[in-house]
Protein backbone atom coordinates (compact mmCIF):
# COMPACT_ATOMS: atom_id res chain seq x y z
CA UNK A 1 0.00 0.00 0.00
CA UNK A 2 1.33 3.47 -0.94
CA UNK A 3 1.48 6.03 1.89
CA UNK A 4 -0.34 9.28 1.29
CA UNK A 5 1.55 12.52 1.94
CA UNK A 6 -1.69 14.09 3.24
CA UNK A 7 -4.31 11.99 4.98
CA UNK A 8 -8.00 12.41 4.25
CA UNK A 9 -8.61 13.50 7.83
CA UNK A 10 -5.85 16.16 7.69
CA UNK A 11 -7.21 17.44 4.37
CA UNK A 12 -10.72 17.65 5.86
CA UNK A 13 -9.41 19.43 8.96
CA UNK A 14 -7.47 21.99 6.89
CA UNK A 15 -10.43 22.68 4.61
CA UNK A 16 -12.63 23.24 7.68
CA UNK A 17 -10.15 25.53 9.43
CA UNK A 18 -9.26 27.58 6.35
CA UNK A 19 -12.88 27.58 5.17
CA UNK A 20 -13.95 29.33 8.39
CA UNK A 21 -12.01 32.36 7.15
CA UNK A 22 -12.92 32.37 3.47
CA UNK A 23 -13.87 29.93 0.73
CA UNK A 24 -10.96 27.67 -0.24
CA UNK A 25 -10.44 24.69 -2.48
CA UNK A 26 -7.71 22.04 -2.48
CA UNK A 27 -6.16 20.11 -5.30
CA UNK A 28 -3.75 17.19 -5.13
CA UNK A 29 -0.35 18.18 -6.48
CA UNK A 30 2.97 16.33 -6.43
CA UNK A 31 1.93 14.01 -3.62
CA UNK A 32 0.65 16.82 -1.40
CA UNK A 33 -2.14 19.38 -1.55
CA UNK A 34 -2.30 22.90 -2.91
CA UNK A 35 -4.89 25.28 -1.43
CA UNK A 36 -6.52 28.06 -3.42
CA UNK A 37 -8.49 31.16 -2.44
CA UNK A 38 -9.84 33.49 -5.08
CA UNK A 39 -7.98 31.48 -7.71
CA UNK A 40 -4.64 32.03 -5.95
CA UNK A 41 -2.40 29.19 -4.72
CA UNK A 42 -1.57 30.40 -1.22
CA UNK A 43 -0.82 27.23 0.77
CA UNK A 44 0.62 23.73 0.50
CA UNK A 45 0.22 20.69 2.72
CA UNK A 46 2.65 17.80 2.79
CA UNK A 47 3.44 15.09 5.36
CA UNK A 48 1.00 16.50 7.90
CA UNK A 49 2.34 20.07 7.71
CA UNK A 50 0.66 23.21 6.33
CA UNK A 51 2.81 25.83 4.60
CA UNK A 52 1.79 29.36 3.53
CA UNK A 53 3.19 31.30 0.59
CA UNK A 54 5.82 33.89 1.56
CA UNK A 55 7.86 36.75 0.20
CA UNK A 56 9.84 39.56 1.85
CA UNK A 57 6.62 41.07 3.27
CA UNK A 58 5.54 38.13 5.45
CA UNK A 59 8.60 35.84 5.74
CA UNK A 60 9.76 37.69 8.91
CA UNK A 61 6.50 36.65 10.65
CA UNK A 62 7.32 32.98 10.03
CA UNK A 63 10.96 33.36 11.00
CA UNK A 64 10.02 35.21 14.22
CA UNK A 65 7.77 32.24 15.08
CA UNK A 66 10.69 29.85 14.47
CA UNK A 67 9.15 28.34 11.34
CA UNK A 68 11.19 27.11 8.39
CA UNK A 69 10.73 26.80 4.64
CA UNK A 70 9.20 23.95 2.69
CA UNK A 71 12.12 21.86 1.40
CA UNK A 72 10.58 19.26 -0.92
CA UNK A 73 13.98 18.02 -2.09
CA UNK A 74 15.71 18.34 1.29
CA UNK A 75 18.18 20.94 -0.01
CA UNK A 76 18.26 24.03 2.26
CA UNK A 77 19.81 25.93 -0.64
CA UNK A 78 16.66 25.46 -2.72
CA UNK A 79 13.67 26.34 -0.52
CA UNK A 80 10.28 26.92 -2.10
CA UNK A 81 8.42 30.15 -1.39
CA UNK A 82 6.36 28.54 1.37
CA UNK A 83 6.95 28.42 5.14
CA UNK A 84 5.45 26.19 7.80
CA UNK A 85 2.44 27.75 9.52
CA UNK A 86 2.65 27.73 13.34
CA UNK A 87 0.12 25.19 14.67
CA UNK A 88 -1.42 27.66 17.12
CA UNK A 89 -2.29 30.02 14.25
CA UNK A 90 -4.42 27.31 12.66
CA UNK A 91 -6.51 27.10 15.85
CA UNK A 92 -7.05 30.88 16.27
CA UNK A 93 -9.51 32.25 13.69
CA UNK A 94 -8.40 35.88 14.10
CA UNK A 95 -4.71 35.03 13.72
CA UNK A 96 -5.43 32.63 10.87
CA UNK A 97 -7.35 35.35 9.03
CA UNK A 98 -4.34 37.70 9.27
CA UNK A 99 -1.81 35.10 8.16
CA UNK A 100 -4.08 33.89 5.33
CA UNK A 101 -4.68 37.43 4.04
CA UNK A 102 -0.92 38.01 3.85
CA UNK A 103 -0.28 34.69 2.08
CA UNK A 104 -3.08 35.34 -0.42
CA UNK A 105 -1.66 38.83 -1.08
CA UNK A 106 1.75 37.25 -1.76
CA UNK A 107 0.11 34.79 -4.18
CA UNK A 108 -1.71 37.66 -5.88
CA UNK A 109 1.52 39.62 -6.38
CA UNK A 110 3.30 36.52 -7.67
CA UNK A 111 0.52 35.80 -10.14
CA UNK A 112 0.52 39.41 -11.37
CA UNK A 113 4.30 39.29 -11.78
CA UNK A 114 4.11 36.03 -13.73
CA UNK A 115 1.60 37.30 -16.28
CA UNK A 116 3.40 38.11 -19.53
CA UNK A 117 2.77 41.58 -20.82
CA UNK A 118 0.76 41.66 -24.02
CA UNK A 119 2.94 42.57 -26.97
CA UNK A 120 1.49 45.11 -29.39
CA UNK A 121 0.37 43.45 -32.57
CA UNK A 122 2.38 44.22 -35.67
CA UNK A 123 0.35 45.92 -38.40
CA UNK A 124 -0.94 43.47 -40.98
CA UNK A 125 0.95 43.40 -44.26
CA UNK A 126 -0.98 45.04 -47.09
CA UNK A 127 -2.71 42.53 -49.28
CA UNK A 128 -2.02 42.63 -52.97
CA UNK A 129 -4.53 41.86 -55.67
CA UNK A 130 -5.94 38.34 -55.50
CA UNK A 131 -4.65 35.84 -58.02
CA UNK A 132 -7.19 34.29 -60.37
CA UNK A 133 -8.55 31.00 -59.10
CA UNK A 134 -7.77 31.67 -55.43
CA UNK A 135 -10.01 32.66 -52.58
CA UNK A 136 -10.81 36.32 -52.58
CA UNK A 137 -10.53 36.53 -56.36
CA UNK A 138 -12.90 38.93 -58.00
CA UNK A 139 -13.37 36.50 -60.93
CA UNK A 140 -16.45 34.34 -60.72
Amino acid sequence: MVAMAVSVSFRTYLLEQLGRIRPVTARAMFGGLCFFAEGRAFALADDGVLYFKVDATNRPDFEAAGMGPFLPFGDPGKPMGYYELPEDVLEDADELARWMAKAIAVAERAKAKAKPKAKPKAPAAPKGPAKPGTRGSSRR
